[in-house]
């Protein structure tokens, strides 16, 4: 089982959206080898996604009612094989928890580099602003699953 982590900051808007994004592409390609999840550099575990993150997430078919807010943490980061951050603080922060090797910024992997765009945070905006990010990622998680998928083929 391959494990992808998406890392934000409070993990209740754009990580969760993107772990969603991720499950509901999975299991349309029918791939139940690749487990997705998420984690914030500044979370409090145990949290619910924003209002606003789940209505957009109801609005585009994903399940994202039952996500609960976890805290980056050195296990967390030991325990994915591939960690996903939503802007350079992200990448730095999962860094120094020692996924040096395996940490990309989102946009960057999605784009095999041609990209450094970081996913702004709709934390605090109005449901377009979080209906902006939901667009935004959609397209960096589905090009970074393509990506990964080609390079990552199951044993």
């Amino acid at each position: 089982m391959k494990r992808v982590l998406f890392v934000c900051t409070g993990n209740t808007c754009r990580s969760p959206l993107a772990e969603g994004i991720a499950r509901k592409i999975l299991t349309d390609l029918n791939r139940n080898d690749i487990e997705v999840s998420s984690a914030g550099t500044d979370a409090w575990d145990g949290g619910a996604a924003t209002d606003e993150a789940l209505l957009v997430g109801m609005e585009r078919g994903l399940d994202i009612a039952a996500h609960r807010s976890k805290k980056l943490t050195r296990e967390v980061v030991r325990d994915a094989d591939l960690i996903l951050a939503m802007s350079p603080q992200h990448l730095t922060a999962a860094r120094k928890l020692g996924g040096e090797d395996k940490t990309h910024l989102l946009s960057q992997y999605a784009t095999s580099g041609e990209s450094d765009q970081m996913i702004r945070d709709p934390f605090g905006g109005d449901l377009e602003a979080y209906r902006n990010t939901a667009d935004e990622l959609q397209g960096q998680v589905q090009l970074a699953l393509d990506r990964f998928l080609s390079d990552k083929t199951p044993e």
